[in-house]
């Protein structure tokens, strides 16, 4: 009859713990005779000199050297086969499934972006596990990694997820404007290879799902600026569009010496607005024409290029040609009547600087102000 019996039990109250050491450092002193009780979805092992030895499942279980056949040789030689103590560990593994774990990066992910280069992204989801080989489970996490705890085991599994998820993103998308079609074929992708890699831990991935990959709030600000300029279908107009926009803030933000600098600044910056907004007119409209639609053209005499009617043309800056003194057209140059209002012209001189008609009796040009010579 044993001296001595130990009853060794452990009861999850939390549902939450992976792994329970007994005792909680340390080792303890078991006898031959303790009395060990498992529960169902657990497993208890012993635990000497950093390996596992043998393990128990679920039931009532005495301990002998014929459930330990390695503890014949050690309890026989020191204590001649009595009711000897020996120190150990044992532990206790739940092999329940742990649903909805979470995964997620602590730092962004660098990603290769075809249309935007390098891009940092932020990624996370869910997994569920479950403890399949419980003896290789503790000899490869426990005693080669030494993580038992539940936040040391998550994040072990945390880190892998990580790493595989920067290799598939490279293998699987070009650019993230891609990746929302993309979500199942990355989770399901995801799954099989770290089956694999949990595999090696004795541990069964059961589910694996990413609920979001995100870029930072500046680079989805660029992505939504890009769809509205989707319709464009230009990407020449769409840097003119950032350039516009670079320049009207700076304009802005040089308003800052009080009430008369802010509002030089929001007149710059409304100024660089109102261009912007003629581009992207112009170009949306179809035409990349410098006039408005149902405007009238004139044809520039030094450049060619059709025009809005003006004293200037806005392509190359030279004058469009005569402005009629009565009625303001734009007159080609050596007309001698105006085609509008069928004034007749030659009773003075042209504008050396703007080329507009002077009247006889003016001593300043009308349009420009230039001094007659």
């Amino acid at each position: 009859m044993f001296k001595k019996l130990e009853i060794v039990e452990w009861m999850d109250d939390s549902g939450k713990q992976i792994v329970h050491r007994i005792p909680q450092s340390g080792s303890g002193e078991f006898r031959l005779g303790t009395q060990v009780i498992v529960r169902e979805s657990q497993d208890a092992i012993f635990f000497r000199d950093g390996k596992a030895m043998d393990t128990f499942g679920p039931g009532r279980h005495t301990i002998t050297t014929e459930n330990i056949p390695i503890l014949t040789g050690l309890v026989s030689t020191l204590f001649e086969g009595k009711d000897s103590p020996f120190r150990a560990t044992m532990f206790y593994v739940n092999k329940k499934t742990f649903t909805d774990m979470k995964w997620g990066t602590k730092e962004p992910i660098i990603f290769r972006d075809k249309e935007l280069s390098m891009v940092r992204l932020r990624a996370f989801g869910s997994f569920s596990m479950k403890v399949e080989q419980s003896h290789l489970f503790l000899n490869k996490l426990v005693g080669t990694e030494g993580k038992f705890s539940t936040d040391e085991i998550e994040g072990f599994l945390k880190g892998m997820i990580i790493s595989r998820l920067s290799d598939l993103l490279g293998e699987t998308i070009e650019t993230i404007f891609d990746l929302a079609q993309y979500y199942d074929e990355i989770g399901t992708l995801a799954k099989s290879r770290l089956g694999d890699d949990f595999g090696k831990y004795g541990i069964q991935l059961v589910d694996f799902y990413v609920q979001a990959i995100t870029p930072p709030e500046e680079v989805q600000k660029r992505i939504d600026e890009r769809s509205a300029m989707g319709a464009l279908g230009d990407m020449n107009q769409y840097l003119r569009f950032k350039t516009a926009t670079a320049m009207g803030d700076a304009a802005a933000n040089e308003g800052g010496g009080g009430a008369a600098g802010a509002g030089v600044g929001m007149g710059a910056g409304l100024g660089m607005g109102m261009t912007m907004a003629n581009m992207m007119g112009q170009t949306m409209a179809g035409g990349g024409q410098s006039a408005p639609e149902g405007a009238a053209l004139v044809a520039c005499p030094a450049c060619g290029k059709n025009v809005s009617a003006g004293k200037f043309c806005p392509e190359c800056g030279k004058p469009l040609g005569l402005t009629c003194s009565k009625c303001g057209a734009v007159v080609a140059p050596g007309a001698k009547f105006c085609p509008e209002c069928g004034t007749k012209f030659g009773g003075g001189e042209t504008c050396s600087k703007c080329g507009a008609d002077i009247p006889a009796d003016s001593k300043f040009c009308p349009e420009c102000g230039e001094k007659k010579e």
